[in-house]
């Protein structure tokens, strides 16, 4: 059997470590010309290491990242308004957390895939997805065009051709909000411990992941009622009109990230949809299922993608239908909760009432987060043979 996957970011290159592992022929189209970082870093959470051990990358990922041992919750003005264990999450689910900048991450990625001999077709662009009698062919932007046994739509939340195909509808929502996202990096030492920085304002937030002790990747986000115009020489005075009355630090990683390293995104995301196939084609990823940033889970759900349709495919690679709906019953309550709890925490941070947001600290300081880590540990453990 061989596969067609389009896309290079993380549900695809993913996808097809796991395949290949399978024994299935692989080859992977990516839009752009060469390998491309969209956003700066991410926390690879226990469910994912648990599927990077399976790919045989989980011991070079923690060579080059860090391991957070909590979240701490704060006001902007720097008043604590709780912190979230990560430690009591990896204890419950028997993997480690990692906070890793983006870049690294898909770099080892990239290397696995081809220490396998799978071939990244970079260029790729698809214009069309052309249905015949049982399968789909796919016409690229360069003239090419590709057929296979299994198709995989791994093409991001953006412009997703194949989830056009599937679904009839791949047009992105706009959720409300910006994220101006970077890496810092500096000679000496700035982070004591490495522990996650929320600083909750109104209508505003900014988070500040360590890597290490002088490396970090941050996001500052701010409400914003319509999608916009990018000017990359006013990010930074754009970022300190926002947050310069924050605390110190924050001021300091805006100051010393190279103007090259922020990237400003207008956040959108998808509706569920119970729909991830037709055809010998089926949607992973951000194609299927692209949550918000505040979800923390996007791609951990890619990973978990990954594994979970190279199993059913390993299973059952005859009969599609019956893989492909198999795949989505595992998959589709799993990643519509997320969906739905990184709009819901999303529409708490930027919420521009400042009453609203002085009543959301008062009770972020009663939340029982013990609780809250056996919480998120159980509901990421779901579907995945790891201890809780």
């Amino acid at each position: 059997m061989n596969i067609a996957i389009l896309g290079g970011g993380v549900a695809g290159v993913s996808s097809a470590i796991a395949l290949k592992q399978k024994g299935f022929d692989v080859t992977v189209y990516e839009r752009n010309q060469s390998e491309s970082n969209i956003g700066a870093g991410i926390v690879v959470w226990p469910n994912a290491s648990f599927v990077l051990e399976q790919l045989d990358v989980l011991e070079e990922i923690k060579k080059v990242s860090g391991y957070p041992s909590a979240m701490q919750r704060m006001s902007n003005t720097g008043e604590d308004l709780g912190s979230i264990s990560i430690e009591e999450i990896n204890k419950n689910m028997g993997y480690p957390s990692l906070s890793i900048l983006r870049r690294d991450f898909q770099a080892i990625l990239v290397s696995k895939l081809k220490s396998l001999g799978i071939k990244i077709k970079y260029g790729y662009e698809i214009t069309k997805i052309e249905e015949k009698k049982k399968t789909v062919n796919i016409y690229f932007q360069n003239g090419e065009k590709a057929t296979a046994n299994i198709i995989i739509g791994a093409d991001g939340r953006m412009s997703s051709v194949a989830r056009k195909f599937v679904t009839g509808n791949n047009k992105p929502i706009y959720q409300g909000f910006i994220n101006w996202v970077g890496v810092f990096e500096s000679k000496e030492k700035v982070f004591d411990e490495i522990v996650v920085k929320d600083y909750w304002g109104i209508g505003e937030r900014f988070g500040i992941v360590p890597v290490s002790q002088n490396k970090a990747y941050w996001a500052g986000g701010v409400v914003a009622k319509k999608s916009g115009t990018r000017k990359p020489a006013l990010y930074k005075k754009e970022l300190n009109t926002l947050f310069s009355k924050w605390t110190e630090l924050i001021s300091e990683v805006i100051a010393n990230t190279p103007q090259n390293k922020i990237n400003k995104i207008y956040v959108h995301d998808h509706n569920p949809t119970e729909l991830w196939h037709k055809k010998n084609l089926i949607i992973i990823g951000d194609s299927a299922h692209a949550p918000l940033p505040t979800s923390g889970q996007g791609a951990c759900q890619a990973l978990e993608d990954a594994w979970h349709l190279a199993n059913c495919l390993s299973e059952n690679s005859i009969d599609l239908d019956s893989a492909f709906s198999k795949f989505t019953r595992l998959r589709v309550d799993k990643t519509t909760g997320i969906i739905n709890a990184g709009r819901g925490l999303a529409s708490s941070l930027f919420n521009s009432d400042q009453e609203f947001c002085k009543v959301r600290n008062e009770n972020s300081k009663k939340v029982d987060y013990l609780q809250v880590a056996k919480g998120m540990a159980e509901g990421w453990s779901s579907g995945l043979p790891i201890n809780t």
